[in-house]
């Protein structure tokens, strides 16, 4: 009886010892039927983004295919490393979200020198030869969108901006936002910081430019956290009679529309649609059957027409 407790220790020990080696085994190195892929996105404190990499992920995982994700958390310096690290793990693809829209050419070449396909999603580079596709919501006409609704609301208005130059698809809102105030002179951007699309960064930005500017009457931000900096620090102030747009169409955001008059529009963009094309056409890169560029259309919600949106979840 005791010679049996020994043999079966040692055969449970040994079944668990093969278990281990299995998953390690698997882990280090996927089977020559798996692809691997990394995504790199600006940050990941942002819950767009972490919709996007769910529906990336799907995708993905339904071929059944890997997805390694990293967070630079807007450092670009660390986007560059985790660029080549992914070029030293030979995955077959890389989705990039670029910190900054300028300054990741060379090590996004040296990876496409590799042979490995690049898919830019959501945030275009400054080159956008340097990437395979494209995939981006319209920026421009989220900001067109937002000075069209405000300007047929408000005859004049006294604007701040929240900006993150660096990031061209929040450049291209802002910019789209500027072009259609243009020759409209009753229309005065008096004030305006680079925030980074953060509600953290947002808020004391925020509580600063109300004390040098406390004539604004309306915030034009890049994306919904740093609407939702703005509306926080506008209430500590009790500013409840300035306006803010933002854009994303986040469930946090469009919730406010009907309960706080403050807010009166979020440019509703896709992060369900942006994940899965972004996805489909990797797969693409791989067969040489990709689009060069795909823009995804925008739509603002304001309080008209909330009523036709999933306010709880994500379009």
């Amino acid at each position: 009886m005791k010679y049996k407790k020994i043999i079966a220790s040692f055969v449970t020990i040994a079944v668990c010892l093969t278990m281990i080696g299995f998953v390690y085994g698997e882990y280090k190195k996927p089977t020559t039927r798996n692809l691997v892929f990394g995504v790199s996105y600006m940050t990941m404190n942002n819950p767009f983004y972490e919709v996007i990499n769910n529906e990336m992920r799907k995708v993905i995982e339904q071929n059944g295919d890997v997805l390694i994700t990293l967070d630079p958390a807007l450092h670009v310096d660390k986007q560059k490393e985790q660029i080549q690290y992914f070029i030293d793990a030979k995955v077959d693809g890389i989705f990039i979200n670029p910190v900054d829209a300028d300054s990741i050419d060379e090590e996004l070449l040296a990876a496409s020198k590799a042979g490995i396909a690049i898919v830019a999603v959501d945030a275009p580079l400054l080159n956008e030869d340097v990437v395979d596709v494209t995939v981006v919501s319209d920026n421009y006409d989220a900001g067109v969108q937002c000075a069209k609704d405000m300007m047929s609301k408000m005859e004049h208005a006294n604007i701040i901006l929240l900006k993150h130059t660096a990031a061209r698809s929040a450049k291209d809102r802002i910019d789209g936002f500027l072009a259609t105030i243009e020759g409209h002179e009753n229309y005065k951007i008096i004030n305006e910081r680079e925030c980074e699309g953060q509600l953290e960064r947002t808020m004391p930005m925020m509580d600063e430019m109300l004390k040098e500017t406390p004539e604004v009457q309306v915030v034009m931000a890049l994306n919904d956290p740093s609407a939702l900096g703005a509306i926080a620090a506008l209430e500590s102030n009790q500013r409840s009679d300035v306006k803010v747009y933002g854009v994303d169409g986040t469930p946090d955001v469009k919730s406010l529309l009907m309960s706080n008059e403050m807010v009166l529009g979020t440019v509703a963009q896709s992060p369900i649609t942006l994940g899965k094309a972004a996805a489909e056409q990797m797969y693409n890169c791989l067969q040489h059957k990709e689009e060069k560029l795909i823009v995804v259309p925008v739509t603002l919600i304001t309080k008209d027409n909330i009523h036709n949106f999933d306010e709880k979840g994500w379009q």
